[in-house]
């Protein structure tokens, strides 16, 4: 039976150091595809603009601000239990230092190394840009 449930939009960053290595956090274990990496975002809310969603959730959960993004790509998945539509945007610009507010471990990676950590299956398509160096 195919699945009927809605789709979940989530705004998604991607932070780059100055070394070019990318920011991941950790879902915390009790939240759907708990314990694997994730690159950071969060759901967009009712009513709530992309790039409005994409400042509040990485002020929320990195206690940054978002001063400039662009849009990196698409990606739509179902997982069986949930579909998930992920606006993944690069960010360009922001003020403050990225630190876990949600208490998630937190890590700078290099984009080589991504394949060594374990994702949800949506964010794969997220590394394979990342690996040729989508900018």
């Amino acid at each position: 039976m195919p699945n009927i449930a809605a789709e979940l939009h989530v705004a998604v960053g991607i932070l780059r150091d100055g070394g070019g290595r990318v920011l991941l956090t950790r879902r915390h274990r009790d939240s759907h595809q708990g314990g694997l990496w994730e690159f950071p975002g969060g759901k967009v809310e009712a009513g709530e603009s992309l790039s409005d969603a994409l400042r509040r959730e990485l002020r929320e959960e990195l206690d940054i601000v978002v001063r400039a993004h662009r849009p990196l790509l698409e990606i739509r998945h179902d997982y069986g239990d949930r579909r998930v539509r992920l606006d993944v945007h690069e960010v360009l610009e922001h003020a403050g230092e990225p630190r876990p507010l949600e208490g998630q471990p937190m890590r700078w990676v290099p984009a080589e190394e991504l394949d060594a950590l374990c994702f949800p299956d949506a964010n794969l398509p997220i590394i394979e840009a990342l690996r040729r160096g989508a900018r």
